[in-house]
């Protein structure tokens, strides 16, 4: 079996090889091109200002502000993938959690909705726990398979990523919400060509995948870098 590399790790690395081909084309440069080149190198790849931040002027790192992830698929994307709600909403947390963002625990959010199964609205939950922001995920597509294939592995999916604005008084029951951000998403990966099934367990490519999801919502409210997204594009 190939190695595999989450993007964790490889990001890193392709940050270093990018620096590196930089230096190259410096040496072998003159005038201002050179001097671009190497204001690249000195300060890296050029980073990416997350959209919630561009489109509101608001930031979920904010000191004292803690944000919940909520994930809604509804039953007929349950059949084949029976806890995708789940398992996205924790992958996203986890992966906010490691960029300095205050997360409510996914695994306290998953029990409260198992009691709670009549919940209607993504500010209902954040009032339960006294958030600042719900993070709402509206599940449209999601698939581990190549379309009309079994035997070829690539994750697909289509949502609506929102953020709710919790406000109002500390007290739960008096707090309400009002939609501040909106975003279509459309994943797939690899982008170049589908994983054989004999290559890969199952397990093992739905965690890839869900690191890859996690990284392209993640983005939208944490600082990333030109060239992460590289690591996606096939498996290594």
């Amino acid at each position: 079996m190939r190695g595999i590399r989450q993007s964790q790790f490889a990001a890193p690395v392709l940050r270093r090889l990018f620096a590196l081909s930089l230096l190259l084309l410096a040496a072998s440069s003159t005038g201002c091109q050179a001097v671009v080149l190497l204001g690249y190198l000195i300060a890296g790849p050029p980073s990416i200002e997350p959209d919630f931040e561009k489109q509101t002027k608001k930031s979920l790192t904010e000191k004292g502000k803690t944000t919940l992830v909520l994930c809604y698929a509804p039953k007929e994307l349950k059949w084949d993938n029976d806890a995708v709600d789940y398992e996205v909403a924790k992958m996203i947390a986890l992966r906010l959690r490691s960029h300095q963002i205050s997360v409510m625990d996914p695994d306290r959010v998953h029990d409260w909705l198992d009691k709670h199964s009549n919940w209607d609205k993504p500010d209902e939950v954040g009032a339960a726990f006294g958030v600042d922001y719900v993070i709402y995920v509206d599940l449209a597509k999601y698939s581990l398979f190549e379309e009309h294939s079994h035997d070829l592995y690539r994750g697909r999916a289509e949502m609506i990523v929102s953020v709710v604005e919790m406000t109002g008084k500390k007290n739960k029951k008096k707090k309400h919400g009002s939609t501040i951000y909106s975003k279509s998403i459309t994943s797939r990966y690899p982008d170049s060509t589908p994983a054989s099934a004999n290559e890969y367990p199952y397990e093992t490519f739905k965690k890839l995948y869900l690191s890859r999801l996690s990284d392209q919502i993640g983005w939208l409210f944490f600082e990333h870098y030109a060239g992460d997204d590289v690591p996606y594009r096939a498996l290594l």
